[in-house]
């Protein structure tokens, strides 16, 4: 056994490695205001009713990086697979139309931040300028941080008050896949490149500054 483990090591994930080297900012996302107020419920309603038209936005571009990632991925697979992952995001979307209804938020009237739209112009520059690694490795810091956030916050079980659905979406077994199927890609496509390492860290950066325009409302 011991020979085995040596002529065939475990190779590491580099999706893993790069969500290890990023935790401080993905604990600065669980720890910040607008996240906590998700968790116990005293998020103020117009402003998790201004993040949905931002978030909404912002999952239009995401889809589209999709698109574009699987138009160039050099293999069949990858085409499917990035395929499936944008219908995820259309499928998010759909509950981000829910959302507006209920929160009356007219998204054809939404006006990107400052914050959403560094965050979605990297992205879709991200995926038209480089490989599908890099791509993924601009895409990967919000499926993941999304499923950490929602299953922290779930972790002693769904709390029941106004944003239940939001920790219940993002700590769900149907998002979990979707999270993996990304990495999977990652691991694949991508290499430890300081370009990678960058792209990372830089769509990590976007999502606090996400979640704090959102609070500020700006």
């Amino acid at each position: 056994m011991g020979e085995a483990s040596a002529e065939h090591p475990v190779q590491k994930s580099l999706a893993a490695e790069l969500w290890q080297a990023n935790q401080d900012l993905a604990l600065a996302c669980r720890n910040h205001p607008f996240v906590l107020g998700l968790e116990d419920g005293t998020l103020p309603k117009a402003t998790f009713a201004h993040y949905v038209g931002q978030d909404a936005f912002f999952l239009e571009s995401f889809a589209r990086a999709y698109s574009v990632a699987a138009a160039k991925a050099p293999d069949w697979q990858g085409f499917a697979v990035f395929h499936e992952l944008a219908g995820g995001v259309l499928q998010e979307l759909r509950l981000h139309q829910h959302y507006a209804v209920a929160w009356q938020v007219d998204l054809r009237q939404v006006h990107p931040s400052a914050a959403t739209r560094r965050y979605t112009d990297f992205l879709l520059a991200t995926a038209w300028s480089q490989d599908v690694g890099v791509t993924t490795a601009a895409m990967l810091p919000c499926m993941k941080l999304y499923a950490f956030l929602g299953q922290s916050l779930a972790v002693n079980g769904i709390p029941e008050h106004t944003y239940s659905d939001w920790i219940r979406t993002y700590s769900s077994d149907e998002f979990a896949p979707l999270v993996q199927q990304l990495a999977d890609l990652a691991d694949r496509y991508a290499t430890a490149s300081p370009l990678v390492q960058s792209t990372y860290r830089y769509a990590m950066q976007c999502e606090l500054d996400f979640f704090q325009s959102a609070w500020e409302m700006v």
